[in-house]
């Protein structure tokens, strides 16, 4: 029986020149519905109203430093189930492959395969009408030499000029991650994320290891910005400590996130430092729960949960009957809370300020929803611009210095005897604060970098 079929093997190596991809090994799928490609570093952007994607492909597997940029139009976003059973969601493109002479339009959705075989999947639809499969084969359509590669991919080649920056976090499409990626590459640095989840370590007195997903040694980093969610905390100030110990630079240090996380132990470190705060009380005991509300004068009155962040674990107790409820069955789920004293002057608004390297770079004041007493934008809240009084700015300073924190957001209310310290974040969003005072902040975020680092000085182990 005569088919005009290109017959392939298990694994094989194709082109995907819309992409300037000129050899890639992929591995044949017809288990898999959809093809899938290595990619890094996605950011989502408009193109004359359409979504479109930028991305890196490292097109040669265990090879971080070939380096391929791309940017393709979004046909779609789907959950995709991959090999190990986890479910992500992932931007769909359309591309053109080149295989045996022969070149066709596919689908392919974009995902990290630094821990798969292969850097491309090629799933059955791809294959429909163009291909059979022989599994015991392998490629069938010929092999590109070691030097033909270095040929293809000579001008792909991470330059050594500029930082490598690591941003250490969990989540690439959020708008701050986003943007500090984008900010970075606008400078002509060399960023990477790297997914918490994805880094591991080895601790060893003579060679101390950082490792990440598919057995990678990132030793290469001049500088990690650490963005750690507060479910992650310990994990991911463990691996921020770990970076520190191999020498690189990271922008808010793992001593200094864990200390602003524990909101009884910053307060009192900022209460050392003559800061004022709402008048707070801890305790532990049923029995004090009448004190505890009369010595933050009564309610209302707020109570807090040590571990909540984002205004979560926050509840305002309106009456003494519901604040001696409240308290009382936290503390028989043996949760850790605080009891602060309720401002009403502050009318559900609050400054956030954005400190970078002991200097406020910019503020804005943000409005609960109605029926919130929370001024919280996650939550429904309003962001606009605000002018902060000196006071307001020193308070600001003095706080991310007295936690150690180079970035910073500052919580303030104003109260009817003057400004009040509410908390320090490690970690402040950026899409707030870029909005309301239409600040690159991001941007104000790497160049302390650069100038910590001399701008341009490169890491001693790259040369």
């Amino acid at each position: 029986m005569k088919h005009d079929k290109i017959v392939v093997g298990s694994e094989e190596w194709c082109a995907l020149p819309q992409l300037n991809i000129p050899a890639i090994k992929v591995r044949v799928d017809s288990g898999a519905k959809t093809s899938a490609l290595h990619a890094v570093n996605i950011v989502p952007f408009k193109r004359d109203g359409d979504v479109w994607v930028s991305y890196e492909v490292h097109p040669l597997q265990r090879n971080g430093k070939t380096t391929v940029h791309c940017e393709s139009l979004v046909i779609d976003k789907r959950k995709i189930r991959s090999t190990s059973g986890l479910v992500e969601m992932r931007y769909v493109v359309r591309t053109l492959v080149e295989l045996a002479g022969s070149s066709w339009n596919i689908e392919v959705t974009l995902t990290n395969r630094d821990s798969m075989g292969y850097r491309m999947l090629l799933g059955r639809q791809a294959m429909a009408g163009k291909m059979l499969v022989d599994p015991e084969a392998s490629c069938l359509e010929g092999e590109p030499s070691d030097e033909e590669l270095k040929k293809f991919y000579r001008f792909q080649q991470l330059k050594s000029t500029g930082l490598k920056i690591g941003l250490l976090a969990s989540n690439p499409d959020l708008y701050s991650n986003r943007r500090i990626m984008e900010a970075g590459e606008e400078r002509g640095h060399s960023m990477e994320f790297l997914n918490i989840k994805d880094c591991y370590i080895k601790l060893d007195g003579k060679n101390p290891e950082m490792h990440y997903r598919g057995g990678r040694i990132l030793n290469d980093f001049d500088a990690i910005i650490p963005r750690i969610r507060p479910s992650i905390t310990f994990y991911g100030c463990a691996l921020t400590r770990h970076f520190e110990a191999i020498g690189v630079y990271t922008q808010n240090s793992a001593a200094a996130i864990t200390q602003s996380r524990d909101k009884l132990y910053s307060l009192q470190l900022l209460i050392n430092n003559g800061l004022p705060i709402p008048t707070t009380g801890f305790a532990n005991s049923p029995l004090d729960t009448n004190d505890l509300i009369r010595m933050v004068g009564g309610a209302p009155l707020i109570v807090k949960l040590l571990e909540g962040t984002q205004g979560r674990g926050v509840v305002l107790a309106e009456t003494k009957k519901a604040a001696e409820s409240l308290i009382n069955a936290f503390k028989s789920l043996r949760a850790n809370i605080l009891v602060q004293e309720f401002v009403k002057e502050a009318n559900g608004k609050d400054i956030r300020c954005f400190v970078i390297n002991g200097k406020v770079v910019a503020s804005m004041m943000r409005t609960a929803s109605p029926g919130e007493f929370r001024a919280n934008i996650h939550m429904g809240g309003t962001a606009s611009m605000v002018k902060i009084t000196p006071e307001e700015r020193k308070i600001a300073a003095l706080a991310a210095k007295t936690m150690n924190l180079k970035v910073a957001g500052v919580d303030i209310i104003r109260g009817s005897q003057g400004p009040l310290l509410l908390e320090v974040n490690s970690s402040p969003g950026l899409e707030g604060i870029e909005n309301a005072s239409g600040k690159d902040i991001a941007g104000m975020m790497i160049d302390e970098i650069q100038k910590k680092l001399n701008s341009g000085v490169t890491h001693k182990s790259r040369g």
